[in-house]
This record gives C-alpha cells, sequence and structure tokens, in this order.
C-alpha cells in the first residue's frame, strides 16, 4: 500500500510531537493510585495529644450508639432509600419483616441499605474513626502571645513523636501553620521551624506517614515557592532527605480562584511546590465571606462554592493534587447536658443531633456529588454523618458501577446501552 509522507520527514514531526506529549502527560499523570483520606479533623494544636485519634474516635462512637440506637433510626435520620419519609410505626414494621427474613433474601428488602450502612458505620467508628488528623495552629488555634505559640509548637510535636513511637496516629496527619502573609509570615514559619525541628529529635529524624503541612489563605505563587524554600533549608539542616516534607494549600479567598489577570492561578500555585503540593482544601467560610456573603447563608453548598469547586476542579483535573471541601460548621452537639436529663431534654437532644446530621449529610453528598471526595470535620460528633454519606453514596451506585465496568471491560471500545444511560 502506498504511502505519500516520507518516513524521515514523518519522524522530525513526531519527535516535535513526542515532546509535547510528553510535557503534557508530566503536567498531567492522571488520578494517583494512592489511598486519599475521606475527611480531615481540625484540633486547637493546644488540645493535641498523642491519643487524640483514639480519644476522639471513642467519643464519635458513643455520639453515633446514643443519638442512632438502631439501623432503622438511623435511616430515617439520613433519610436513606426504603426507609425516607416513613412514618415511625411504618419503619418498626419494615425492621421486624427484615429481622426475620433468611440472611439471602435480606438484600432485596426495603430496610437493607440502612442496615448496611449503619453496621459499617460503627465498624469504622470502632477501628479507625480518623484517617486524617490536622493540628492547627490557624483558626483553630487563634492569636496569641509569641511565647504560648512557641510553647504550644513545642508540646505537639513532642505529642507527635509519642504517638509515632506508641502507633497511635492516625494514617495522615500534618499541621496547619499560619498564612504567609505580610502580617502573619515570620509566626507562621517559626511555628513550622520549632515543630519540625523538636519532632525531628525526638524521633530521631523521622516523620509520622502521611505527613504534610498546610498553607491557608494562599493569594499568590511566592508564598508557596519561600514555603518550599524553607522546607529545603530545613532538610538540609536537619539530615532530612530532600523533597520528604510535602505541603498542601486553601482556596479561601477569590483572588485564588481568579488573579490580577483575569486567570485562575492554581496551576501557579502548583508548579510553586516544586512536586511537593499533594492537596488543595477549600476554605467555605473565609470564601464566602471573601464574597460578601453574609454568615446566615455561608454554607458549603452556596452557588459561590459550587463555583469555586467546579473552577478548581478544571484547573488541577488529572494533575493527581487531591481536592478535599471544606466544614459543616452546625455542630450535632443537642443544648442539654448532664445524665439525669427529663423525657423532653432528651427529645430535644435527639432533634438536635438529628437536624445537624441530616444538614451535614446532605452538604456531604452534595460535595460528593460534584467530585469532592474528602472534606472536613471539626468535631466527632460528626464523624457518623461522614461515614453515613460515604457508605451510602457509593453503596448506592454500586451496582451500576459494577455494570458499567463489567461491561466496558467486556466491550472495550463499543458504545452501549446500560438501562436508559447511553455509556
Amino acid at each position: 500500500m502506498q504511502t505519500s509522507i516520507p518516513t524521515k520527514r514523518k519522524k522530525q514531526l513526531f519527535d516535535k510531537l513526542k515532546k509535547a506529549n510528553t510535557a503534557f502527560q508530566k503536567t498531567y499523570p492522571g488520578d494517583l493510585p494512592d489511598r486519599q483520606a475521606v475527611h480531615t479533623v481540625y484540633g486547637g494544636a493546644n488540645l493535641f495529644k498523642s491519643d487524640s485519634a483514639k480519644n476522639l474516635g471513642a467519643r464519635a462512637l458513643e455520639t453515633f450508639k446514643t443519638y442512632a440506637p438502631d439501623f432503622m433510626t438511623f435511616g430515617r435520620v439520613f433519610g436513606l432509600d426504603g426507609v425516607a419519609n416513613k412514618k415511625e410505626e411504618e419503619v418498626r414494621t419494615l425492621q421486624a419483616e427484615y429481622e426475620a427474613l433468611d440472611w439471602t433474601m435480606k438484600k432485596f428488602h426495603a430496610a437493607h441499605l440502612s442496615y448496611e450502612v449503619y453496621h459499617k458505620v460503627m465498624r469504622k467508628l470502632e477501628t479507625e474513626a480518623i484517617e486524617d488528623f490536622r493540628i492547627d495552629f490557624e483558626d483553630g488555634y487563634g492569636n496569641r502571645s509569641n511565647e504560648e505559640e512557641d510553647a504550644t509548637a513545642e508540646s505537639a510535636a513532642k505529642e507527635v513523636a509519642r504517638g509515632l513511637k506508641q502507633k497511635t496516629l492516625p494514617p495522615f496527619i500534618g499541621i496547619r501553620i499560619k498564612p504567609f502573609t505580610e502580617e502573619m509570615k515570620e509566626r507562621g514559619l517559626r511555628t513550622l521551624d520549632i515543630f519540625l525541628t523538636t519532632l525531628l529529635k525526638a524521633s530521631k529524624n523521622k516523620l509520622p506517614e502521611n505527613f504534610v503541612v498546610m498553607l491557608p489563605k494562599v493569594t499568590i505563587p511566592e508564598q508557596v515557592s519561600t514555603l518550599v524554600d524553607f522546607f529545603e533549608i530545613i532538610e538540609e539542616e536537619t539530615g532530612l532527605k530532600k523533597g520528604s516534607l510535602k505541603m498542601e494549600m486553601m482556596v479561601e479567598t477569590t483572588q485564588s480562584i481568579m488573579a490580577e489577570d483575569g486567570r485562575n492561578p492554581l496551576m501557579k500555585f502548583v508548579k510553586a511546590a516544586n512536586g511537593r503540593c499533594i492537596a488543595m482544601h477549600f476554605g467555605t467560610y473565609d470564601y464566602t465571606a471573601s464574597c460578601s456573603i453574609t454568615a446566615r447563608y455561608q454554607e458549603m453548598d452556596h452557588p459561590v462554592c459550587d463555583f469555586a469547586h467546579h473552577m478548581t476542579k478544571v484547573a488541577l483535573a488529572h494533575t493527581g493534587i487531591w481536592l478535599s471541601d471544606g466544614a459543616t460548621n452546625t455542630m450535632p452537639i443537642g443544648p442539654h447536658r448532664g445524665e439525669e436529663l427529663s423525657e423532653s431534654q432528651q427529645k430535644e437532644n435527639m432533634e438536635t443531633v438529628h437536624r445537624a446530621w441530616k444538614k451535614g449529610y446532605d452538604h456531604i453528598r452534595h460535595s460528593l456529588w460534584n467530585g469532592f471526595y474528602q472534606g472536613w470535620d471539626l468535631n466527632p460528633a460528626q464523624f457518623p454523618m461522614r461515614y453515613a454519606a460515604v457508605f451510602a453514596f457509593f453503596l448506592e451506585s454500586y451496582d451500576d458501577a459494577v455494570e458499567r465496568l463489567k461491561t466496558f471491560v467486556e466491550k472495550a471500545a463499543r458504545a452501549t446501552l446500560i438501562g436508559d444511560v447511553f455509556d
């Protein structure tokens, strides 16, 4: 079969294209196969202890058992398929029916999703309630005297070293320092320096697995590159292996979505990190405030947040940078405390917690629907709603996903129809 293009000229052009393709693939390597935490728990640095993960997990489990005593109550709270909008007596009838069934038939019953998710959440809270913890020296800690923050940085580092030795740290851990603005850069750096110097000395130059430094309120690439320069100095001075220190940053100002030149600056931020940035987190309340949204409407599902989410996702898709949504700031905590509560007080506590759980659950589902598979939790009482949303979201679509994957494998490049969805 005859062709017209000389081999030499084809090679010249393809060699040129190869350089461009290779550069593109380096920038967009695709999603990482590594595990990504489904949440990050933020806690004030002054409160952190080596066994914080265990203690907070126990509190989360206690809250779960108190306010979701059985799987049908749990299903009603979150409006899970099969029990949503059912009256109390209908729910109890369904529960009795379900518990009387043989195991092989239970998966076809309306209550099955509630049962599955309920027990998965319970096992999760019992075995690994916290996946990622951020020791917070910024909003969760506040502005204190230099002497106090110095002491906190040192003590928190020693607690991390103790947890590292005792194997009580969560799978992911890190610190959030103050931003590298003109007003806060000295304080942010000093805390970082004290913390890392103390930790490495106490741990014999060993960092916890998946340790990361969060830089908040990033507005210009130079803030990122400066932190990276300090990482290099710390690695040199302590003997830490080059490239060991990783960072993540926060999208919480309008300038991090649209710079003065009218372009999205997030890729510049990532490149300024010189390969050290692993994640980008969204700061719901600072961002909505930056958009002049009043306090009452500063919620995760506000349209200005959706816009920022989509801009972030489009800017960083396929780069391997993890994306995380923010937090729901309505706490699932009842107004009444103590052991001797009246029936009406217990009822009010139950209603308050359930209302906050459902609100947070809906926010998390909204994030998952938008492709943000990680978010923040600020209190252990929020863990049940987090795991309920994650398990329910993926279990509900499990059969569709299996069928789609099966069809893809069997008919690789052929377009197919699954149910009424063209794939």
